[in-house]
Formats: C-alpha cells, sequence, structure tokens
C-alpha cells in the first residue's frame, strides 16, 4: 500500500473518531503516523497509530452511492465472520453504522504486511519465477478455503439468498446492462456476443450447487502477498462478498487471467511464473470437493457479469458523469471479456489434460 496525502477532515474527524474509539474501549490517545493507503477502491483507507496499536479505518468516499453505508457494514461483518479462520484477510476490530460520526458508516481493521502485486512486485519476486508461481497457488488455496466454510457456523445465514441464486444470474447482469440505455450518449450495442453469450448462460444453468461464501472480486487487484515469500497475506475489498456459489470466484480468477492470448484485466511483469488458467483450475480441484464439472457456465458468467459491470463507468462517462479515459479503459476490457467468454462458450475453457 502506497503513501498519499493526509486526509481531509470532512471525511474523517479526528476528534470524533477519537471520542468514538474512547467509546468502544479501543486505546487512546493522539493520532501518530496518519496516512492514506492506496486499496485498488474509491473507498478512504486510511492507516494511524494509537496507544501503541496500529489501525487501519475504511469508509466510503465524501460523495455516496445509496448503498455506499449498506456495503461497508456488510464488508466489516463478514471480516467479523472469518476471524479464527485459515483464509487469509484484514483482521476485524469494531465498525460503526452511525452515519452520524463520520458522515457514513466505517470499520476499524488490522493493518497487512503485504504487498498488491499490480503495483509493481519486489526485486525477491521480479527475480524468481518459482516465487511468483506459489503466489499464484497461495491465491488459489485461498478461495478453496473461503469456498469450504460453513457460512451457517459463521453466523451469515442471513448474508446472502443463495436459494436460486444461480437461477437469478444471467437475467441479473442484463438487466444491469440494460439499465445503462437511459443514460444519455450512451450505445449499448457496441457490445460484440452479448445476446449470445446472455441465452447461453440461460440455456446452461447447473441444475444445483452447494452454497458458501464468496469473496466477489478476487482478482490479483483484490490481493496482498507476503514480501518474504510467495503467500498470500490477505483477501482485500470485501465489498462485493455475500452467500452464493463459490466456484463463481474461481471463475472470476479464470476472466480476469491472463492465459498466454494477451488479455487480462491487471498487468503484473514479469507474468511468467504464474499458473496458466488451466493450472490454477487443476490447483483449485487439488484443495476443494467441489464439483467442477459445471466450471465453464462460471467462467463465463464471470466474464459477463464482470463486463456488464465495468459497462457501467464507460455509459457514465458517456453521459459525462465519469471520467472519459478510464470510461474507454474499462470498455476495453469489456470487449476482451465478451470475447473471451464467446470464446469459451464455443471451445470451452482451458483445461490441464
Amino acid at each position: 500500500m502506497a503513501k498519499q496525502e493526509s486526509v481531509d477532515r470532512d471525511l474523517v474527524d479526528l476528534d470524533r473518531l477519537g471520542e468514538w474509539m474512547q467509546a468502544q474501549r479501543l486505546p487512546s490517545g493522539p493520532f501518530l503516523n496518519q496516512r492514506l493507503l492506496t486499496g485498488g477502491t474509491q473507498n478512504i483507507l486510511l492507516y494511524f497509530e494509537r496507544g501503541d496499536r496500529a489501525f487501519v479505518l475504511r469508509r466510503p468516499p465524501k460523495h455516496l452511492r445509496a448503498s455506499s453505508n449498506r456495503v461497508m457494514c456488510r464488508e466489516a461483518r463478514v471480516l467479523q465472520a472469518l476471524a479464527g479462520s485459515n483464509v487469509p484477510h484484514p483482521g476485524y476490530i469494531a465498525h460503526c453504522e452511525d452515519e452520524s460520526v463520520l458522515g457514513a458508516a466505517f470499520f476499524l481493521m488490522e493493518p497487512v504486511d503485504g504487498f498488491n502485486p499490480v503495483n509493481g512486485l519486489p526485486e525477491l519476486h521480479r527475480g524468481d519465477a518459482a516465487l511468483r508461481r506459489r503466489m499464484g497457488e497461495s491465491h488459489i488455496e485461498a478461495l478453496a478455503t473461503l469456498g469450504s466454510l460453513d457460512y451457517k457456523e459463521l453466523g451469515l445465514a442471513e448474508f446472502g439468498k443463495p436459494d436460486g441464486y444461480l437461477q437469478r444470474q444471467p437475467g441479473r447482469w442484463r438487466g444491469e446492462l440494460e439499465s445503462y440505455a437511459a443514460l444519455d450518449g450512451y450505445d449499448n450495442t457496441s457490445l460484440p456476443y452479448e445476446s449470445r453469450i446472455y441465452q447461453w448462460l440461460a440455456d446452461h444453468i447447473p441444475e444445483d450447487f452447494q452454497p458458501g461464501i464468496i469473496h466477489g472480486d478476487c482478482h490479483l487487484a483484490n490481493t496482498l502477498f507476503n514480501y518474504h515469500n510467495g503467500e498470500l497475506a490477505a483477501l482485500i475489498d470485501w465489498e462485493m462478498s455475500t452467500i452464493g456459489d463459490p466456484l463463481l470466484d474461481l471463475g472470476w480468477v479464470m476472466a480476469t487471467s491472463d492465459d498466454g492470448d494477451g488479455f487480462s484485466t491487471a498487468s503484473i511483469e514479469p507474468r511468467d511464473g504464474f499458473p496458466s488458467i488451466a493450472e490454477m483450475v487443476a490447483h483449485y480441484s487439488k484443495h476443494s470437493h467441489r464439483n467442477l464439472s459445471s466450471l465453464q457456465w462460471y467462467a463465463v458468467l464471470a466474464c459477463y457479469k464482470l463486463g456488464a459491470i465495468l459497462e457501467g463507468t464507460h455509459a457514465r462517462a458517456c453521459a459525462g458523469k465519469a471520467d472519459k479515459a478510464i470510461g474507454e479503459k474499462l470498455h476495453q476490457l469489456t470487449l476482451g471479456l465478451f470475447r473471451r467468454a464467446h470464446h469459451w462458450i464455443e471451445h470451452g475453457i482451458p483445461t490441464s489434460e
């Protein structure tokens, strides 16, 4: 996580935060070594030390969306539930649903000592392909472990709606794409293969599944790795987590990874050493008892879902409500995701056989 400028008092009023922390019986005293961190999203991440303890505060950006506070509370809840599990994650400390304290819901978590590979690999990892391979493997192992947890035993029985989860997915993301038509200047006819992908997904929904916790956005940009080896230090940015089918997390990694075809959603250099998509699938199967016979569907769905989400920024940019350059960049990723989905429909997903 990189250093940035100091936090705006309108976003984090330290006097009010201090009063709230005292009420939670957390350490008191001056706020030391404050610095904003980059975390791959627009959410605010503030590192500080107080009373010989380090904290990271996470809150939504200044301009809230309708779901911002609810999503922040859900993220805090899943981190709280994961305490003591074998899934690498930031440790939960406390959260606040009272928006009057800082103007939005927020939570405190333990800092993670690790690096984000999308922001550049340390010299050790740049020079060792075996370490890079281990990075990919430990990422996959964490997702397999997450998918094996009993969400009901962890107190997350009401965290999602697993009944009909798979059946809802194609229409849910088709509806998201269709909603962009209301934005002036956006032309949704520029999406190749969309109708084919949607219809294939609707026609090939797996008959059953085993519900579990899903991270929801588990590509490498949302990871931190140990500086001294290839082990995953934490999965971060849990704001899209829910109870669904954990195989969608595996599909998500497949959709976003480079498989030697020149496409990925994030650039990591050097890339050699990281497992191929087929190798990641094989590694997942060694660490999970889940049935992978319908994995093609999850991989195609992941491409479709992520493309639908990214296209939203492009649509808002066309309407003058988002940065035009970023919107075009994300539109190009959507095009790549839809091309990959169509290719996998026609030719199948990569396998190690």
